[in-house]
């Protein structure tokens, strides 16, 4: 079974362990509920089962149950909590708490990276920029980003990516990107993005004032459209953000950083239809 720590849902890990157990010995739910005292012999399935939840006091009680002592029931609690939590806000909260636990047990946290990564427009734009200038110092990148950033957002910027395995740090100073992707918890990772979305979506316009109008491109119209509509215009972008992302793949000689913002959304409630309209 693996550690508890490369686990982030603690209804997998209880049922991890469950079928742990009855594979080297006798144990069912009842004896599981038993052990952890509850008197509902099914109540420990129904929670694995995402059917009911633990409470404080009865994730400690399993957690020791299942033999874990020290930091490790307290991840555990906090498993639960970060679990069972309907706000993406919290959620972030108590992975962070998660992370700070691990860090300071001397654990490496997985899948932090691509939280931190998503939390600011400067990390990819870091990523791009560092390999186009072998050799230059964290003040020479900083000074190249739009709008201007600080060194010290650059150095960790660069420590980040280095770390997350999507730079590598070369003996002459320089780095080179990797192939390598990031992955981690939907959830957390889509509250990170939205960060990153209202930031970018700020610097776009900014841009309008800041970039001389032959070095961008930002239009759009307004119109009216039905569900069906929109679901074809979503396919659509789906498949030209493929296009684009084969014709960048093709590039050769980089020399600047460019970001493209894909925006549709709604500016009015929808209309009910009226009986009989169709």
């Amino acid at each position: 079974m693996k550690p508890i720590t490369e686990y982030k849902d603690y209804r997998l890990y209880m049922r991890d362990f469950y079928e742990e157990k009855k594979r080297t010995s006798y144990f069912s739910w009842r004896e599981f509920a038993k052990i952890t005292g509850y008197s509902s012999s099914a109540y420990l399935k129904l929670v694995c089962d995402g059917k009911t939840r633990l409470k404080r006091d009865g994730a400690e009680r399993v957690a020791k149950a299942m033999g874990l002592s020290g930091f490790r029931v307290e991840y555990f609690c906090l498993m639960v909590d970060y679990c069972d939590s309907a706000d993406a806000r919290s959620r972030e909260q108590i992975f962070s708490q998660m992370c700070a636990l691990m860090e300071a047990n001397g654990v490496r946290v997985l899948g932090a990276e691509a939280i931190d990564y998503y939390k600011s427009w400067i990390n990819p734009t870091v990523r791009e920029l560092a390999p186009m200038m072998p050799g230059a110092k964290p003040s020479e990148i900083a000074k190249m980003c739009v709008p201007e950033v600080t060194v010290g957002e650059v150095r960790n910027a660069l420590t980040l990516l280095v770390k997350a395995g999507l730079l590598k740090s070369m003996p002459d100073g320089s780095y080179v990107q990797t192939d390598k992707g990031l992955t981690g918890d939907p959830v957390l990772i889509s509250g990170a993005m939205k960060m990153m979305q209202k930031q970018v979506s700020q610097l776009a316009a900014d841009a309008l004032d800041s970039v001389p109008a032959k070095e961008r491109d930002i239009s759009g119209f307004t119109f009216g459209i039905n569900e069906k509509t929109f679901g074809r215009l979503v396919d659509e972008i789906k498949l030209f953000r493929e296009r684009v992302k084969e014709i960048v793949s093709d590039d050769e000689g980089c020399d600047r950083v460019y970001r493209l913002n894909l925006q549709l959304f709604p500016l009015s409630e929808k209309q009910e239809k009226k009986n009989g309209n169709q």
